[in-house]
């Protein structure tokens, strides 16, 4: 009887205690998903403002007023420690107090190119900044034209001169978004640097330069902008030369004629036969030989047949070179007899 009771008790006991945990679980539940829902909240950015927003909040804080001191005022936080530091800018041209045409040197100082600080200032808590003054950078809530204007009102000569309608500019690439201004040293303007710059965008060229045949970008030895003029060009390309070719022959200075014979593809642009960014066929080249020669050299002008896939058993110019085996001279021949560029 004593145990029987026992049991009973027991039994009681973990009923008790399962109803407890059955009717507290539920609300610790619903605490629980209010403050998750309270800290996503938080967390959670605001909505993107509208390009017409974007627009106001620019012309708001240009019709502010400037700042005493605004570099004194700026440093108090944007010290090392912070997250945007200040400090490096004073290493670079921007911050020639000597030189008149530098920001630093003009009463505004940084609210030259980020505008009046005095909204931005006010704002004490971080999520009360955002749209408070001029900022620059790919992932900046300024408008890109507002970011570049800031820019070229300084950097509109020289080779920026053709900016404006260049293809850079229709892709609204900001400045910022390959400069690097507050750091003594722009990585852009590195020549091992500059390429990882430029292959964010540019992604099809980064896996050209891993081919067999490349140019030696990869590895540190020639930058982009050497061949490249990023800011603008005059319906080149964006090429530094007003031609493919002439950029070309100012490093290749071996084919660049002028030749007795020329070979016309080679005499117009040399891309029609080469790869600049990469190849996996030697000397850059497009297509293998005889495949590349062959279009543009019918079968008719030629002792032999069409070299297609029925044909690539044993012929002796699929072998080595194909047919540079003969025609060595495919830039041009300054030999009297060199007209099929043989010599």
């Amino acid at each position: 009887m004593r145990m029987f009771e026992k049991i009973v008790k027991t039994r009681v006991a973990w009923l008790a205690l399962i109803l407890a945990a059955t009717l507290t679980l539920p609300g610790l539940a619903a605490d629980k998903a209010d403050k998750a829902d309270k800290a996503d909240k938080k967390d959670a950015p605001k909505a993107q403002m509208t390009v017409e927003e974007k627009d106001v909040a620019v012309q708001q804080i240009l019709q502010s007023k400037l700042s005493k001191d605004a570099a004194n005022t700026c440093v108090g936080c944007h010290d090392e420690a912070n997250e945007y530091p200040v400090f490096p800018l004073l290493k670079t041209k921007h911050a020639v107090i000597a030189d008149p045409r530098t920001p630093m040197a003009s009463p505004q100082q940084c609210e030259a190119c980020h505008g009046p600080g005095g909204k931005h200032i006010k704002a004490k808590k971080p999520d009360k900044r955002g749209g408070s003054i001029i900022n620059f950078g790919r992932k900046s809530w300024t408008p890109v034209k507002d970011q570049n204007e800031r820019c070229l009102a300084c950097h509109q000569t020289h080779q920026r001169i053709e900016w404006k309608g260049s293809t850079h500019a229709f892709n609204d690439v900001a400045c910022a978004s390959c400069h690097t201004i507050h750091t003594a040293k722009d990585p852009v303007l590195d020549r091992q640097e500059q390429p990882k710059v430029c292959i964010t965008c540019h992604t099809n060229q980064q896996a050209k330069f891993f081919q067999v045949s490349h140019h030696p970008v990869r590895e540190g030895q020639m930058a982009c902008s050497e061949c490249h003029n990023v800011h603008g060009e005059n319906g080149s390309g964006l090429m530094v030369k007003a031609t493919s070719r002439e950029k070309c022959v100012s490093c290749h200075a071996e084919k660049r004629g002028p030749f007795l014979w020329e070979h016309a593809p080679a005499a117009e642009d040399c891309t029609l036969c080469h790869d600049p960014h990469g190849s996996n066929q030697p000397a850059l080249l497009k297509k293998r030989v005889p495949q590349l020669c062959q279009e543009c050299h019918s079968p008719a002008q030629h002792p032999s047949t069409r070299l297609d896939g029925s044909r690539l058993g044993n012929n002796v110019l699929l072998q080595v070179k194909g047919c540079t085996n003969c025609h060595s001279q495919v830039h041009g021949s300054n030999h009297p007899s060199g007209v099929t560029q043989l010599r």
